[in-house]
């Protein structure tokens, strides 16, 4: 049986997902079958898993980082946000619900079995795994229900170690905090803490290490400097996306919807040092000088609809073509490029039907069935085959899919404009295919790097697991697994 460590934070963001992919690489490089898990998230970001479900996108890293295929078991409660107060709900990689936040903490004591079902089934077939909290254990009004944190941790024995964000600030407020306003019996389970996100001189926070230990009564296992590579590697977050600018190259921009999902699309073109990806953030207009316009996936199509028009972004889309400019729809946003989005079961939000863009003579109803599968394509156009996925609801229909995006199995996915400048397709994480990036790219005259994505997140990944093990002590915390 396997002996399993959580890591937990002292609030979202501060970079649990990188560490446990790290502490996961290096324990692997130990020579031990390490899977991760992470008992409940919420994302839209997700990954189609081996048994045909899916995960959180991070867990599907973390597997990868372990050398293993992704399992509907590393994440068995996922939540995908449709609205402000209401989400999708998945279990063991099926959606069985759409739930508001109420209605979800209700249902929450009934899911604590799917989670330690799939824990178990985990530790059956490992030597170690790493869990993964969510948010913090220091929102102790969600403690009653909680499966995520310290619910779970209890539950299953399993030793904490806490995550600080010092580059955010207040880290010692955020440590000492927690060990305040936490149930002592739950702070009995936390058996140390790391400091992530330092900038600068790490010896000037001597001080302030020993007196988190002083407060707390936990060991402090190191002091872990910003990791400067974490940007090629899928994004766990779409705002981190727009970070790495490259003025003077080839512009593409994708709009930062409301309901972005699946955006680590993007993340292959972030890399190309041929191309500057933008991303237009609410409010912004659609740059004028973009050669590639690209609507990501939305687990919202017609709710994103409306607030694409409220930006003034289906101006912007419409002006863009009119100049030469090209239109990739991915999912969702192959959806909005239609001339029609109908929901008549209320699948995604009220019933109803709403106008799309009008660039592609397709139209698309919303259907309960959800496809969840791994496919192998071939690109119409250049005849690259394309690796990826499809997660998505709905059936999509029209003329324009007599000129198809790309076919599988012979069988026509996609839609093509008449002019050939709108693209739309239905494939998900079609641009960590090389070639088919290459020839895609090329077709806008975008210069293309002799690059191989898999092998440089691979690289990232190796310096990922050699940066923890030079900075944190990571016999000592794998010690701590039980």
């Amino acid at each position: 049986m396997a002996r399993a460590l959580m890591i937990q934070g002292a609030g979202s963001d501060v970079g649990k997902s990188l560490i446990v992919a790290g502490l996961a690489r290096a324990a692997t490089r130990r020579g031990l079958r390490v899977l991760p898990f992470k008992p409940q998230n919420m994302s839209n970001n997700a990954a189609v898993t081996v048994d045909g479900g899916e995960i959180g996108r991070a867990q599907a890293l973390q597997a990868l980082a372990a050398g293993v295929e992704p399992h509907t078991d590393m994440n068995p409660v996922l939540l995908k946000p449709e609205t402000d107060v209401g989400a999708q709900v998945i279990v063991h990689g099926k959606r069985i619900a759409t739930a508001r936040a109420r209605e979800y903490a209700a249902m929450k004591p009934s899911l604590m079995g799917a989670v330690l079902e799939s824990f178990e089934r985990l530790k059956a077939c490992a030597d170690l795994v790493l869990v993964e909290g969510a948010g913090s254990p220091a929102e102790v009004n969600l403690r009653k229900a909680d499966i995520a944190n310290m619910g779970f941790a209890r539950k299953a024995d399993v030793p904490v170690v806490l995550v600080g964000d010092i580059d955010r600030g207040g880290v010692i407020a955020q440590l000492v905090g927690i060990k305040t306003v936490i149930d002592p019996d739950d702070a009995a389970m936390i058996q140390g803490f790391v400091i992530n996100k330092f900038r600068g001189d790490p010896s000037l926070f001597d001080d302030g290490y020993r007196l988190i230990e002083t407060r707390t009564g936990w060991r402090g296992f190191g002091v872990l400097p910003w990791f400067a590579r974490a940007a090629e590697l899928p994004a766990e977050d779409a705002l981190g996306l727009g970070e790495a600018r490259k003025p003077g190259q080839c512009k593409i921009a994708f709009l930062a919807l409301s309901r972005i999902a699946n955006f680590d699309d993007l993340d292959p073109l972030k890399l190309e040092p041929g191309v500057d990806l933008v991303m237009v953030r609410p409010g912004e207009a659609v740059p004028g000088d973009a050669r590639l316009v690209i609507l990501p996936g939305s687990k919202s199509t017609r709710g994103d609809l409306a607030f694409l028009r409220a930006q003034g972004w289906d101006i912007d889309l419409l002006a863009h073509h009119r100049r030469g400019g090209h239109v990739l729809g991915l999912c969702g946003g192959y959806q909005m490029l239609g001339e029609s989005v109908a929901d008549p079961d209320g699948i995604e939000g009220p019933a109803g039907e709403t106008r799309g863009l009008g660039l592609l003579d397709v139209t698309t109803t919303m259907t309960e069935q959800k496809t969840l599968t791994r496919v192998s394509a071939v690109h119409a156009a250049t005849g690259q085959p394309i690796n990826a996925y499809e997660i998505h609801i709905g059936r999509t229909d029209g003329p324009d899919r007599a000129r198809p995006f790309a076919r599988l199995d012979g069988v026509a996915e996609g839609a093509v404009s008449s002019d050939g400048r709108v693209h739309g397709s239905y494939l998900h994480g079609l641009f960590t295919s090389d070639e088919f990036r290459k020839a895609f790219l090329a077709q806008l005259d975008i210069a293309v790097a002799d690059q191989l994505y898999g092998a440089r997140v691979e690289s990232a990944l190796d310096a990922l697991a050699a940066h923890i093990e030079a900075h944190l002590d990571v016999d000592g915390l794998l010690a701590l697994a039980r």
